[in-house]
């Protein structure tokens, strides 16, 4: 396979020291993603770690085999498939692409192993990513059983917006309904709440941000732990 070129897409591999963007390179297939495809199936095998390009992948937890919440998500800051660097084969989690569609950057697990075997530097790179991932799982748990739902809402879709580009978010009813785990009836007035500060405006099946900062005061410490950890860990935010 030819040395598939890594560019700027995603921040990890783009923050990554030259020598190891190099073991990784020969390995990488560029594929496209629509909205609804399924990067990881609970309890299925990893065959392979994705590092998106664009979209947004939610971290569903499955519940008696159909109900789904979302845990986490991620988008060009990292990778899909982490559960390899700390010995397990199977994904704990549905992966699913939302919001639009992107690319990635994937890699075979065998390939990659191969490629951590040889470099300490890549390794340590992968798992400090690990580290902000689980930071912002923790906090995902803390906010869903401390805080109002307008409050949890603002968090979610700060976290859409810091991975999508531009203001405009698709986001539907069943978004909502994976992220907050609420009413229909709870997540209409939250909405309404948002829209009273002039934060977002809400239609159908999209939210568009209006003000990010009163986003962030309505977030409150629901917001910014994991995102302060990415900066010192892993690189600044983008631009």
């Amino acid at each position: 396979m030819p040395a598939c070129p890594i560019g700027d897409g995603n921040r990890l591999l783009a923050s990554l020291e030259a020598g190891d963007r190099a073991l990784l390179a020969p390995s990488l297939e560029r594929i496209a993603l629509e909205v609804g495809d399924t990067l990881l199936t609970a309890g299925g095998p990893i065959e392979h770690v994705y590092f998106l390009e664009g979209g947004i992948a939610a971290v569903l937890e499955v519940i008696d085999g159909e109900r789904l919440h979302a845990v986490g998500l991620l988008g060009s800051d990292g990778y899909v498939g982490w559960p390899v660097l700390l010995g397990d084969d199977r994904s704990p989690h549905d992966v699913v692409l939302r919001a639009e569609p992107g690319t990635a950057l994937r890699i075979p697990v065998d390939l990659l192993m191969a490629a951590l075997d040889q470099s300490e530097s890549l390794q340590a790179a992968l798992l400090r990513f690990v580290q902000v991932f689980l930071i912002q799982m923790g906090r995902t748990v803390v906010s869903a059983l401390s805080h109002p739902v307008e409050r949890r809402l603002a968090r979610w879709i700060l976290l859409y917006h810091d991975r999508v580009r531009g203001d405009e978010i698709a986001m539907t009813h069943e978004e909502f309904r994976l992220m907050l785990a609420v009413r229909r009836s709870s997540i209409t007035d939250a909405l309404h709440k948002l829209e009273e500060t002039l934060a977002i405006r809400a239609l159908r099946g999209r939210v568009i941000v209006r003000d990010r900062e009163k986003l962030l005061e309505m977030a409150a410490m629901t917001y910014g732990p994991a995102e302060e950890a990415y900066a010192r860990l892993v690189g600044p935010p983008a631009a």
